[in-house]
């Protein structure tokens, strides 16, 4: 690895391949990379939203999660491997519990906006759809073990969760509540309940 990282410009991608952690090269565009650059592209995402105001609880799950996610990068980057632990998903499993309990229940579609934070919370949120369904493509074609397909799966569902919490946070006096989606069938039913229980 030292010696990989002392040169960075090796050339040796200018063919259109590159090597995996194996010592094989493939397309770049081949399934496992593309399953690769997502993860990585999520990782810096997160990296964007570690720059921002959080609160303590949240900087230290998602410095966390950003060493899992490098794990998980190396997992696919290497055929046959195993990097990232079962455990890593379960962990998952009880932030998303233990941030959504402090949420009221939602009654109606939220659109990703809000505070910066909350904003960049959803930006990463989609990107880990996209890295999810590139390792369900490379896993129609490929064995893939579980847990990245779990993990990435999960972390969606987290980070939207996140997006709440911090658009709660009101770290920057912008924050409050979700941004709800203007639903024209939502905005008729309430119109229709308000005029029922207007007085006669």
């Amino acid at each position: 690895m030292a010696n990989r990282l002392s040169q960075i410009a090796t050339r040796t991608g200018d063919n259109g391949t590159t090597g995996l952690g194996d010592g094989s090269r493939v397309p770049k565009d081949h399934l496992r990379v593309q399953a690769m650059g997502d993860v990585d592209e999520l990782n810096s995402s997160l990296g964007v939203l570690l720059a921002e105001p959080l609160p303590d609880a949240v900087r230290e799950l998602l410095v966390v999660i950003q060493h899992e996610l490098f794990n998980l990068g190396g997992e696919l980057s290497i055929p046959g491997y195993t990097l990232l632990k079962p455990e890593a998903v379960l962990r998952l499993d009880e932030a998303l519990a233990e941030h959504n309990a402090t949420l009221p229940r939602l009654a109606e579609f939220i659109l990703p906006a809000g505070t910066r934070s909350a904003a960049l919370s959803h930006v990463s949120r989609s990107i880990a759809r996209r890295a999810e369904r590139a390792v369900v493509a490379l896993g129609a074609q490929e064995a893939v073990n579980e847990a990245p397909r779990q993990y990435l799966n999960r972390l969606s569902d987290l980070l939207f969760v996140l997006a709440r919490v911090l658009n709660r946070a009101n770290l920057d006096g912008l924050g409050g509540d979700d941004v709800y989606w203007r639903s024209e069938r939502l905005a008729a039913q309430q119109a229709s309940a308000d005029g029922e229980a207007a007085p006669s």
